[in-house]
């Protein structure tokens, strides 16, 4: 047997070897020197044909690769293999018989943590605990792995040689869908006929009724921990089942159609039809050949209804005739209202100063409607030149047609005559 260290230092130290012969592993279960020299030129071009036999010596010698009995072919280490392939995501797809055992595991192991406590059995509590923990580890490590595995599937499939026929091009993914995904959603289902949701939620009600039940007792901390975080990896394992299924049911379904619809029926009609298409019924068929559902139809470009009623409405149409409005007379405004702006600010400068500006403008100009009166006030107020004051209390002002509540701007003597 290897030392560990001496194998993990020679696992480092020949890297990028092993990186290259684990995807090769799925094809060739044990390797030829040739091959493996080929490997190792790969990897390391600038060496020859004796450094490269001298690596695969040390490759041998640290049980990185060992050597099958009675034969000179050399096979990857097991261990070497499997944690390679977990670094590097090319696990093979598990079974779902392993996954299905697991999960009946979980069933046992959460029996026996209610019967520690019930007993009151601190060892077989944790004990118990351990292993749920364990499985928990299992499942989840197991889950992930295929995962990976089906994206690789689908990956190898939709890279493959489009020539291939769809069967043979397909193979791999209707077997990792019917041998995998199907059994895994149907015990996933969350009816009763599934086991592992119901399991696992059997499995963190009671590891939660242990929590409570110990921080009732007055237990460790250490103790009521381990508990509690096993409890979390139980709820984390559902959510982590649920997105793995449905995403490798997303991955793999598209797939499984896709065959589906390639199959060699739907090939046969395809290409009977495109005959059809291109030649025509009669001279792809032969008379005694036809199926008995065959009748001749004549084929002649007919009119819709809905044209011919267009039509009709068309032929029959008579434009609608519209009555114009005769002239009417407007008399005209008496009133115009038109103010010298010129006058209006001399007549300011002789008044002022002027208390109320806004009724001496009324007064001033009874005629001009309320809204020009109030525009001429609003541009008075604002102008520059004025020194314009405003009172503290309001008062009421009664024009043509509204009542005017505001305070009264007062207007001094200007600075500068206009």
């Amino acid at each position: 047997m290897a030392n560990p260290r001496s194998l993990i230092y020679a696992l480092y130290t020949h890297w990028d070897i092993l990186e290259s012969l684990i995807p090769l592993s799925r094809e060739f279960p044990v390797f030829e020197q040739q091959q493996l020299l080929t490997v190792i030129a790969r990897s390391h071009p600038g060496k020859n044909l004796e450094e490269r036999e001298d690596i695969l010596r040390q490759l041998a010698s640290s049980d990185l690769l060992q050597v099958l009995p009675r034969d000179s072919a050399l096979q990857i280490h097991p261990l070497v293999l499997e944690f390679v392939r977990g670094l590097t995501r090319e696990h093979e797809l598990g079974l779902s018989s392993i996954l299905h055992a697991r999960v009946e595991a979980i069933k046992l192991s959460t029996s026996k943590l209610s019967d520690g406590l019930l007993n009151n059995n601190t060892d077989q509590l944790r004990q118990a605990a351990s292993q749920l923990a364990e499985l928990f580890r299992q499942i989840s490590q197991q889950l992930d792995q295929d995962r990976h595995a089906i994206l690789e599937i689908a990956e190898r499939a939709k890279s493959a040689d489009a020539n291939l026929p769809i069967a043979q091009r397909y193979r791999e993914v209707l077997e990792a869908y019917d041998n995998y995904v199907a059994p895994m959603a149907e015990m996933m289902d969350s009816g009763p006929s599934g086991t592992f949701y119901r399991h696992l939620e059997a499995a963190e009600h009671t590891l939660d009724h242990v929590v409570e039940a110990l921080t009732i007792q007055g237990a460790l901390y250490s103790q009521r921990l381990a508990m509690r975080q096993v409890a979390f990896q139980a709820k984390e394992l559902r959510r982590l089942g649920r997105d793995v299924l449905k995403h490798c049911s997303a991955t793999l379904l598209p797939l499984r159609e896709e065959v589906r619809q390639h199959n060699a029926l739907s090939s046969a009609i395809s290409q009977l039809l495109g005959k059809v298409r291109k030649r025509g019924l009669a001279r792809t068929l032969r008379s005694h050949d036809l199926p008995l559902w065959r009748r001749e139809i004549q084929r002649r470009v007919t009119v819709g209804n809905e044209v011919l009623t267009l039509m009709g409405d068309a032929m029959n149409y008579k434009p609608a005739i519209i009555d114009f409005p005769e002239e009417v007379a407007v008399e005209d405004d008496p009133v115009v209202e038109l103010i010298d702006e010129a006058d209006l600010l001399q007549r300011l400068h002789r008044d002022s100063p002027i208390l109320d500006l806004l009724h001496w403008l009324h007064q001033a100009y009874p005629l001009c409607n309320d809204a020009n009166l109030l525009r001429i006030y609003h541009e008075l107020i604002n102008r520059a030149d004025w020194q314009v004051t405003q009172a503290d209390r309001p008062n009421q002002l009664t024009l043509n047609t509204v009542r005017v509540t505001h305070y009264p701007h007062a207007i001094e003597t200007p600075s500068e005559t206009p």
